[in-house]
This record gives C-alpha cells, structure tokens and sequence, in this order.
C-alpha cells in the first residue's frame, strides 16, 4: 500500500547541478510544483536546483491551521542547509509568500542573490480584514477571489488548497511584517518581478519593496500580462531569461 500524506505532484523535488544552486520557495497554500517550470528552466542551465515543501503546506488544509510564520522560514532554513550541503554559492528564489520568505532570508542569511516574484508588500485591501484579529483563533476558512490566470492549461493542473484558513492569514500578515522590519538588512543583489496586471497583491508592491531595500545593486523587472503566479504564465520565458541574466551577472 502506498499512502502518503502529501498531494500527488505537489512533493518537493530536488535536480542535482553544478556548484551553484538555487532554492525555489513556493506560495501561501501553493506547494513546490508551482515552481517546476523555473526549477527546469534553470537546471537545463546548469545550475542545482531544490524546491522544498513549506510546513502545512500540500497536505491537506487542517495543516495550516497549526502553522506558526516562524516554522514556514525554518523549512526555508531547512531547504537552504541543504543545499548547501552539495553547492559551493547559493541563490534563493520565491513567490508571493515565498517572495517574503525569500527577502527575509536575504537580510538573514548568507546567500549570492535573490529574486522574488510576485512578492506583496502588504496584504490586500478587504472589507474582512478587520474581522481577523477577532475570528482568527476560530481557524475559519475564507473563500479565494476569482482566479486571474492567463495559462489555462497550467490552472488545470496546478496544486493549491481551495480556502484560507484565518489563523493562516494571520501568520501571513505576521510573516509580512518581519519582512517589512528586515528589507533595510538586504543588502545582497535582488531582483524583483511582478505583472502589472496581477489581481492578488497590492499593485504598488514591488514599487514599495524596492525602495525599502538597501541593496545597491537591485532591479525590477515587469511583465505587462501574467497572473499572479507569473513562472507558470505565458510570459514566463521572459522572466526565465532574465533571472538567468541576473544571475549570470552577479556570478561574475
């Protein structure tokens, strides 16, 4: 018998390399097959890539609701002594939450680069909001808003809860807050992507990162139609050629 826990095609995974390597951070409910395409792209490139799989996350959704903010950055932790492990230079990557996670990390630790992709600033504006400190502890799920994918094949398959949980939400909005606190301490090169027409995070987000972090070498790279899981979007080759640019670039 062959039962596990985690979603079929949701598992973390892991393309051995060259001596760099790259950790591909996924999103808030997502699960690490939402970066695979990136994972490839940049192992076809030569480099070692590992996408580990987020406490709670790609399970079932009654995991998040014993997530704490500070046991999703330890899988990050997790993921990074690994890599270590087989990689001389390391560079991390993420999206959405995982852009938080991957900014943090950047002020924290000792790392070549970063990219974050679709990485908000703020929780959006919502008429619940203010509900959330109160019905939090209630771990209440809350419906998602209309999806704004433009890769309808990708939609198809891709592998996220259906709901957010409020205890979830509230960590996130924790988590964000540690990142807000922390931008001035990244000092490494980042590069940022977002799409101009992403409906889930505020649209001034990557604007509002990149002015908060101090790295002198940092750049922002839009697409102009992509939803917000951008590395799974038809624009997705441009973004792929430039991260590589990017890190080409700051490998010397």
């Amino acid at each position: 018998m062959n039962e596990t826990q985690t979603i079929q095609s949701a598992e973390p995974f892991f393309i051995p390399g060259g001596k760099n390597g790259c950790l591909l951070i996924h999103g808030f409910t997502g699960s690490p097959k939402e970066m695979r395409m990136l994972g490839d792209s940049l192992s076809h490139s030569g480099y070692t890539v590992l996408a580990p799989r987020l406490f709670g996350h790609a399970t079932k959704p009654d995991d998040m609701r014993r997530a704490r903010w500070q046991d999703w950055l330890a899988s990050v932790e997790d993921g990074l002594n690994l890599l270590k492990d087989c990689t001389d230079t390391q560079f991390i990557m993420g999206l959405s939450m995982g852009g938080v996670l991957t900014l943090i990390a950047a002020a924290r630790y000792e790392l070549a680069g970063a990219v974050a992709f679709s990485t908000p600033s703020s929780l959006p504006n919502d008429p619940r909001s203010f509900l959330l400190p109160l019905i939090g502890w209630l771990n209440l799920p809350i419906g998602k808003g209309k999806p704004d994918w433009r890769n309808q094949e990708a939609a198809k398959n891709h592998v996220d809860y259906p709901f957010y949980s409020t205890h979830a939400i509230l960590e996130l909005n924790k988590l964000i807050k540690v990142m807000q606190d922390e931008l001035p301490n990244v000092k490494m090169p980042v590069l940022l992507v977002q799409s101009r027409t992403d409906a889930a995070i505020p649209g001034d987000s990557m604007d509002s990162l990149f002015q908060r972090i101090h790295s002198i070498d940092k750049s922002k790279f839009w697409v102009e139609d992509s939803g917000h899981v951008v590395i799974r979007e038809p624009e997705r080759e441009k973004i792929f050629a430039e991260v590589k640019s990017f890190l080409k670039r700051i490998q010397g």
